[in-house]
Protein backbone atom coordinates (compact mmCIF):
# COMPACT_ATOMS: atom_id res chain seq x y z
CA UNK A 1 0.00 0.00 0.00
CA UNK A 2 1.41 3.36 -1.07
CA UNK A 3 0.86 6.44 1.08
CA UNK A 4 0.81 9.66 -0.90
CA UNK A 5 1.76 12.78 0.88
CA UNK A 6 1.28 16.33 -0.27
CA UNK A 7 4.00 18.98 -0.23
CA UNK A 8 5.47 19.73 3.17
CA UNK A 9 3.93 22.72 4.85
CA UNK A 10 5.64 24.68 7.54
CA UNK A 11 3.81 25.06 10.79
CA UNK A 12 5.06 28.67 11.00
CA UNK A 13 4.64 30.91 7.95
CA UNK A 14 7.92 32.46 6.84
CA UNK A 15 8.40 35.95 5.44
CA UNK A 16 12.18 35.64 5.28
CA UNK A 17 12.45 34.82 1.57
CA UNK A 18 11.67 37.83 -0.61
CA UNK A 19 11.44 37.96 -4.40
CA UNK A 20 13.44 41.22 -4.27
CA UNK A 21 17.18 40.85 -3.75
CA UNK A 22 18.47 42.89 -0.83
CA UNK A 23 21.76 44.69 -0.18
CA UNK A 24 24.49 42.36 1.12
CA UNK A 25 25.73 44.89 3.68
CA UNK A 26 24.97 44.02 7.28
CA UNK A 27 21.77 45.60 8.66
CA UNK A 28 20.83 47.10 5.28
CA UNK A 29 17.49 45.95 3.96
CA UNK A 30 17.26 48.21 0.90
CA UNK A 31 16.76 46.63 -2.54
CA UNK A 32 19.95 45.81 -4.45
CA UNK A 33 20.72 47.76 -7.64
CA UNK A 34 24.34 46.73 -8.35
CA UNK A 35 26.61 43.70 -8.05
CA UNK A 36 30.15 43.85 -6.70
CA UNK A 37 32.75 41.29 -7.76
CA UNK A 38 36.39 41.13 -6.67
CA UNK A 39 39.13 40.13 -9.12
CA UNK A 40 41.88 39.24 -6.69
CA UNK A 41 44.50 38.52 -9.37
CA UNK A 42 44.20 42.10 -10.69
CA UNK A 43 43.50 43.80 -7.33
CA UNK A 44 40.29 45.15 -8.80
CA UNK A 45 36.76 45.59 -7.49
CA UNK A 46 34.20 45.56 -10.32
CA UNK A 47 30.85 47.22 -9.68
CA UNK A 48 28.25 46.68 -12.36
CA UNK A 49 24.52 46.44 -12.90
CA UNK A 50 22.61 43.94 -10.81
CA UNK A 51 23.50 40.42 -11.93
CA UNK A 52 20.79 38.22 -13.40
CA UNK A 53 21.02 35.81 -10.48
CA UNK A 54 22.72 35.86 -7.09
CA UNK A 55 26.08 34.09 -6.86
CA UNK A 56 27.91 33.21 -3.66
CA UNK A 57 31.13 35.05 -4.62
CA UNK A 58 29.37 38.31 -5.58
CA UNK A 59 27.83 40.97 -3.38
CA UNK A 60 24.60 42.80 -4.20
CA UNK A 61 24.59 46.45 -3.10
CA UNK A 62 21.88 49.10 -2.77
CA UNK A 63 22.23 52.50 -4.46
CA UNK A 64 23.71 54.20 -1.38
CA UNK A 65 26.35 51.55 -0.71
CA UNK A 66 27.29 51.27 -4.39
CA UNK A 67 27.85 55.06 -4.56
CA UNK A 68 30.03 55.06 -1.42
CA UNK A 69 32.06 51.99 -2.39
CA UNK A 70 35.81 52.29 -1.86
CA UNK A 71 38.51 49.68 -2.37
CA UNK A 72 41.53 48.84 -0.25
CA UNK A 73 44.73 50.82 -0.84
CA UNK A 74 46.40 49.69 -4.04
CA UNK A 75 43.17 48.33 -5.51
CA UNK A 76 41.24 49.83 -8.40
CA UNK A 77 37.45 50.22 -8.57
CA UNK A 78 35.96 49.67 -12.03
CA UNK A 79 32.39 50.92 -12.39
CA UNK A 80 30.55 49.46 -15.35
CA UNK A 81 27.78 51.68 -16.67
CA UNK A 82 24.25 50.37 -16.80
CA UNK A 83 22.95 51.12 -20.29
CA UNK A 84 19.45 51.78 -18.91
CA UNK A 85 20.67 54.32 -16.35
CA UNK A 86 21.09 57.98 -17.33
CA UNK A 87 24.73 58.82 -18.00
CA UNK A 88 26.46 61.24 -15.67
CA UNK A 89 28.29 64.20 -17.15
CA UNK A 90 31.98 63.57 -17.58
CA UNK A 91 34.80 66.06 -17.07
CA UNK A 92 34.87 66.66 -20.83
CA UNK A 93 31.13 67.45 -20.84
CA UNK A 94 31.53 69.95 -18.03
CA UNK A 95 34.53 71.56 -19.70
CA UNK A 96 32.60 71.89 -22.98
CA UNK A 97 29.71 73.51 -21.11
CA UNK A 98 32.07 75.97 -19.39
CA UNK A 99 33.66 76.86 -22.74
CA UNK A 100 30.23 77.46 -24.28
CA UNK A 101 29.29 79.80 -21.42
CA UNK A 102 32.59 81.70 -21.82
CA UNK A 103 32.02 81.99 -25.57
CA UNK A 104 28.52 83.34 -25.05
CA UNK A 105 29.84 85.88 -22.51
CA UNK A 106 32.33 87.44 -24.95
CA UNK A 107 31.20 90.74 -26.52
CA UNK A 108 30.57 90.20 -30.21
CA UNK A 109 31.15 92.69 -32.99
CA UNK A 110 28.18 92.77 -35.33
CA UNK A 111 28.36 94.00 -38.87
CA UNK A 112 25.52 95.85 -40.47
CA UNK A 113 24.27 94.47 -43.76
CA UNK A 114 24.66 97.81 -45.50
CA UNK A 115 28.09 99.40 -45.56
CA UNK A 116 29.90 96.97 -43.27
CA UNK A 117 29.68 99.28 -40.24
CA UNK A 118 30.21 97.70 -36.83
CA UNK A 119 27.97 98.37 -33.87
CA UNK A 120 29.00 97.90 -30.24
CA UNK A 121 25.58 96.87 -28.95
CA UNK A 122 22.30 95.40 -30.09
CA UNK A 123 19.52 98.04 -30.43
CA UNK A 124 17.34 95.83 -28.18
CA UNK A 125 20.00 95.76 -25.47
CA UNK A 126 19.44 98.25 -22.63
CA UNK A 127 22.19 97.25 -20.20
CA UNK A 128 24.93 94.65 -19.80
CA UNK A 129 26.70 93.20 -16.78
CA UNK A 130 29.20 90.43 -17.47
CA UNK A 131 27.48 87.84 -19.62
CA UNK A 132 23.97 89.00 -18.61
CA UNK A 133 22.00 91.43 -20.75
CA UNK A 134 18.84 93.48 -20.14
CA UNK A 135 16.77 93.60 -23.30
CA UNK A 136 14.15 96.13 -24.33
CA UNK A 137 10.65 94.74 -24.82
CA UNK A 138 9.80 94.27 -28.53
CA UNK A 139 6.65 96.36 -27.95
CA UNK A 140 8.70 99.49 -27.07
Amino acid sequence: MEIRRGPLKSAVPSNIVSPVRRCSRTACGRPAVATLTYVYADSTAVLGPLATYAEPHCYDLCAEHSERLTAPRGWEVVRLLDSSAPARPSGDDLEALANAVREAARPQQRTAEAGGNTRAADPMEVARRGHLRVLRSPDN
